[in-house]
């Protein structure tokens, strides 16, 4: 048997016109969004009043617009001619319907591929009548800030940290009746992190690590593989060598309310006075999932350790530069808390480790 090596990413999957014109959908998503934010700003300019809350019969009417909407775009024979320079006739469909195929090839193909989705176009439409107030510390570097303004979201800046914004949140949410997505406010956070552990079991052939080092800011990325991890161990489906893995976290010395709460012994953490570090994921001075976290630690004979800024923006560079790796100082921080369990005795030369970098170095390149 022989095999041939090609270039070709989409090699197996599908014919040459099939093939997805992914450059056409990120020119779509970038237009959507670009659009969505002119409107918001275009009525606040106009000094129209945007509404605080929508209530439950205005969501259900918005749903059922944006279905039949959709559908009569996507379907009926009365908006053929809408279709027509970006769909061919294939036959008829359901009742006063037409069924339909995408014509051509990138940008007219992915134009006939959204219109002849009910489902994509109902999406995009009531996704138009939602927006996003988002809190921000004003010590947030401006690359973050800069991409969190692209997708639309009014971005509005405190000064102070984390924990103030959560609390700004808090409030606007009670006042308007806005969902407050705020760490742990809402269970969906904690299940997708969640595929955190789930991608580790299943690339290590269903066979668990003996160690994972972590840092730690808000928590959730801990506290959901430590959830994944006991749920898959009960289905069965991985084998853990011994135990399960052994949860470290690491933070900055100028920010590190779980490393303290844990050599106290403490059930939860006491809120860090002035927190500062480098590492903009790592400065929360009060997470809210503290008891998961450290719970998780304990229950997984972990342990928690923090490191000076000079050695977290170092190792960030080290593996910039060694690894080709573009580590945050999150992963910075990880890298160099790893190395500090090491001299500690905490993990040993045959543990097999995961060192987890959660951020992007060039977010902190102006």
């Amino acid at each position: 048997m022989t095999t041939t090596e090609t270039s070709d990413p989409y090699a197996g999957y599908a014919p040459a016109p099939e093939r997805p014109p992914l450059a056409a959908y990120a020119t779509f998503a970038a237009v959507f969004h670009a659009a969505m934010a002119g409107a918001v700003a275009g009525a606040k300019r106009s000094g129209r009043d945007l509404p605080e809350r929508v209530g439950a019969g205005d969501i259900a009417l918005i749903g059922t617009a944006s279905y039949k909407l959709s559908r009569l775009i996507s379907k009926k024979k009365v908006t053929a001619f809408v279709r027509a320079p970006f769909t061919e006739l294939e036959g008829k469909g359901g009742p006063a319907e037409l069924d339909e195929h995408p014509r051509g090839s990138g940008l007219r193909r992915a134009v006939g591929e959204l219109l002849l989705c009910p489902y994509c176009l109902g999406l995009w439409a009531s996704g138009a009548f939602h927006a996003g107030l988002l809190y921000a510390p004003r010590t947030t570097p401006e690359t973050i800030l800069a991409q969190i303004r692209v997708f639309g979201a009014e971005l509005e800046l405190l000064d102070g940290h984390i924990g103030d914004c959560g609390k700004a949140a808090r409030q606007h949410a009670a006042e308007t009746g806005a969902m407050d997505v705020s760490t742990l406010r809402e269970p969906y956070r904690i299940e997708g992190k969640k595929t955190l552990g789930l991608e580790i079991a299943e690339q290590l052939g269903w066979v668990l690590p003996d160690a994972i080092v972590y840092p730690t800011g808000g928590g959730t990325g801990l506290i959901g593989m430590w959830k994944a991890f006991q749920e898959l161990t009960e289905a069965g489906w991985v084998r853990a060598r011994g135990s399960l893995p052994r949860m470290y976290s690491v933070q900055s010395t100028g920010c590190a309310p779980v490393i303290q709460a844990f050599d106290a012994g403490a059930e939860r953490c006491t809120p860090w006075p002035d927190p500062w570090t480098v590492a903009a994921g790592l400065r929360v001075p009060g997470p809210l999932g503290d008891r998961l976290m450290l719970r998780a630690l304990r229950e997984s004979q972990g342990g928690a350790v923090a490191v000076p800024d000079e050695e977290l923006v170092a190792a960030a560079r080290e593996l910039q530069a060694r690894c080709g790796i573009d580590a945050a100082p999150e992963g910075g921080a990880a890298l160099a808390g790893a190395r500090r369990l090491v001299a500690m005795g905490a993990l040993h030369p045959r543990d097999r480790v995961i060192v987890f970098n959660t951020g992007a170095g060039w977010l902190y390149r102006s």
